[in-house]
């Protein structure tokens, strides 16, 4: 009998997709390493039976550790990451930094830490780069600009390491429910300025910037990783859209650029945005 093949997910924190990642790779037989900041967040992993390990993906020290704590390795999950909503106009650069540092450079250097174990299993490397890599979502551009970073550098790795037979794996999420949003809030609730271009939409707006509006609407976080586990077990393919709307992305990738702005709109509140900033200023 053939030895569990290994899994180490990054941002595992319960009621997260990492935790559900976690969960339906255990139900699938493999050994699932679960990661977080704070392993005490992580009690639907030790439930299940499942290893957990601290990692914090922004601490060179504390992805050494994480690292030394892995003997083997088939497939890393890079998961952790965070989001800052607010519109270009009202933007904060430093804010903004702090999202590029966190989904996209953290995440290639714990990629580089547990390359050497990949690069002896022959493994998978998979980033969560999202559904918005590829779809303009309103009063998220940070955010959509460090997912569609990651996507590009994914679709590099996937060239550079084909050579020494890793698979490289771009999971483009769509809206899966989750305590992405709420978790956020809690970090920082973050208001539209005064002074705001959208000021007279304010209430609209911040129900995007906050991710209000997106809750409740998703698919299941357990379908979903289900889904994904299927797909990265069974199929060799080198981008993967799963959750609620990634198929409409997927669609819309193909098409003439702007295709779906209108549905983009109506789906993130940006038509009654348009309202009412218009005629507030009428």
């Amino acid at each position: 009998m053939s030895p569990a093949r290994k899994v180490l997910i990054t941002g595992c924190s319960d009621g997260g997709l990492g935790a559900a990642l976690a969960i339906a790779f255990h139900e699938a037989g493999l050994q699932v390493y679960a990661t977080a900041r704070n392993p005490s967040k992580m009690t639907e992993m030790t439930a299940q039976g499942i290893t957990t390990l601290c990692l914090d993906v922004q601490s060179d020290s504390s992805i050494t550790e994480c690292l030394n704590n892995v003997p083997e390795l088939d497939i890393l999950v890079n998961n952790a990451g965070g989001g800052y909503g607010m519109p270009v106009s009202d933007l904060s650069i430093p804010e903004a930094k702090k999202i590029f540092e966190l989904n996209v450079w953290s995440t290639l250097a714990v990629t580089q830490a547990f390359l050497p174990l990949l690069l002896k299993s022959k493994g998978m490397i998979v980033n969560n780069t999202s559904a918005v890599s590829l779809c303009p979502v309103p009063f998220q551009s940070a955010y959509n600009a460090s997912k569609a970073a990651m996507a590009a550098f994914s679709d590099v790795e996937r060239l550079e390491l084909k050579m020494f037979g890793i698979r490289v794996v771009d999971l483009k999420t769509g809206n899966v429910q989750s305590n992405f949003q709420k978790n956020q809030r809690k970090e920082d609730t973050v208001s539209l300025p005064a002074g705001s271009l959208y000021e007279n939409a304010k209430e609209v707006v911040e129900r995007t910037i906050r991710g209000t509006i997106f809750e409740g609407s998703g698919m299941p976080s357990e379908q979903w990783a289900k889904l994904v586990v299927t797909d990265l077990l069974n199929s060799s393919a080198p981008t993967i859209w799963r959750g609620t709307q990634a198929w409409l992305v997927r669609i819309g990738s193909m098409l003439p650029f702007g295709t779906f702005d209108s549905s983009v709109r109506k789906l993130t509140g940006l038509d009654e945005v348009e309202r009412l900033v218009l005629k507030r200023n009428v």
